[in-house]
């Protein structure tokens, strides 16, 4: 029995998320080097925490990836990650810890760990399985549409304030694509987006409306000129701007081939969060085109198979974590490499598996072993019955 799960496995899945994270770890090392040093630490001091952080996180793909999925339906689990992550969430405004002026961090003994990345599992997995669970009434406004809804919107709201707008936006918008994948009519989305839309107009008048004092603290002149800088960064040249033109100085300077593993020029002084946001940028100076299109390759496999994997899945459950899941990894990368390219606004988003961070890749661990989990039971129901027994498929008659 046990052989026949291991067999039923996506090796080539589980393969390419490896590629993914050790590439990565690579990555870190070259491009944080530099500023360990410069921090007086060791050169290897980023490399051995991702290495740690990656250990870790298989650790946790392998449970995720052996535990049915069908546990995160139970009733009782489900109020566990509800309650959880709420509190979670709130904690962080009692002993949170402040990075780059937003308190998003808890300190868990020798480590450090972001709440809002687990809340992007919480919400996907909540989500899919009640809209899963409500399917026979998945148009009842009340009942079938805005329980998860109401969840959502709270996380989104408890990390927003921290400030985190981009994770907030993030977890927004793949709770969309849960409800557009939920089964719901199209009249029922269009209502959802008429609410959604005079929510805005509502929250961007009480916005105007309050002192300017109040106003600057919500909507900050930095949050302002990240939308405006990406337009035309020379302009800001010595402010906001330089981020994103010494981002396109290494893009630039990468060319086809780039200038060689650990060659970066940008990452030495240059290129602030050279390992974590803008890691892209020194993967396109050392390695070129053939370096970024192996990510964008590797991320686009692990998506059309996550997709793949919820299409072919016959439980709802399964199907809707698939397409969440799918939808976290591509709104997640194209959020950081529109933003390193200067084609979208910066937003402080990592690279999926590439950049470092242990909370990022634990979740995202966590993801791939769920997928690995659906995707293993999808196989294994179709070469075996329920009671183990090999199904035998009838044979195909011989045309005369």
């Amino acid at each position: 029995m046990f052989k026949r799960i291991l067999k039923s496995y996506d090796y080539a899945f589980i393969a390419v998320f490896i590629l993914l994270c050790l590439f990565g770890i690579i990555m870190i090392y070259s491009a944080s080097w530099s500023l360990a040093i410069g921090k007086d630490l060791p050169a290897d001091y980023y490399y051995m925490r991702q290495v740690k952080n990656f250990i870790i996180s298989f650790i946790f793909f392998i449970l995720f990836a052996l535990v049915p999925f069908k546990f995160f339906q139970n009733n009782k689990v489900l109020m566990l990650i509800v309650f959880g992550t709420i509190g979670i969430l709130l904690l962080i405004f009692l002993i949170g810890k402040t990075v780059n002026n937003a308190n998003s961090w808890l300190v868990v003994g020798p480590r450090s760990l972001q709440p809002g990345e687990f809340a992007k599992l919480a919400v996907i997995i909540y989500m899919s399985a009640i809209y899963a669970k409500k399917q026979s009434y998945i148009d009842d406004f009340n009942r079938g549409v805005l329980p998860p809804i109401f969840f959502l919107a709270f996380v989104c709201f408890l990390i927003a304030i921290q400030p985190d707008t981009g994770t907030a936006f993030i977890i927004f918008l793949v709770g969309c694509c849960i409800i557009v994948a939920s089964g719901m009519r199209l009249r029922t989305i269009m209502k959802l987006i008429g609410i959604g839309l005079g929510v805005l107009v509502a929250l961007t008048l009480i916005l105007f409306a309050l002192p300017d004092s109040v106003r600057d603290e919500i909507v900050s002149p930095t949050k302002v000129a990240r939308i405006t800088t990406f337009m035309n960064p020379f302009e800001y040249a010595d402010k906001e701007g330089h981020q994103l033109i010494n981002s396109f100085y290494a893009i630039g300077s990468g060319g086809v081939s780039g200038q060689g593993l650990g060659e970066s020029v940008q990452k030495l002084g240059y290129l602030p969060e050279a390992h974590t946001d803008f890691i892209i940028a020194v993967v396109a100076e050392e390695l070129g085109v053939f370096g970024v299109m192996f990510i964008i390759l590797g991320l686009f496999f692990l998506i059309y198979k996550t997709i793949s994997t919820g299409l072919r899945a016959k439980d709802p459950f399964a199907s809707l974590m698939c397409y969440g899941i799918a939808s976290l990894i591509t709104i997640q990368a194209f959020i950081n490499l529109g933003g390193a390219s200067g084609l979208i606004p910066l937003t402080g988003v990592t690279l999926p598996f590439i950049s470092y961070g242990g909370s990022s890749l634990m979740v995202l661990s966590m993801m791939i072993g769920i997928v690995a989990n659906i995707s293993m039971f999808n196989k294994y129901h179709r070469v075996y019955n329920a009671d183990g027994s090999k199904q035998v498929k009838p044979k195909k008659q011989k045309r005369r």
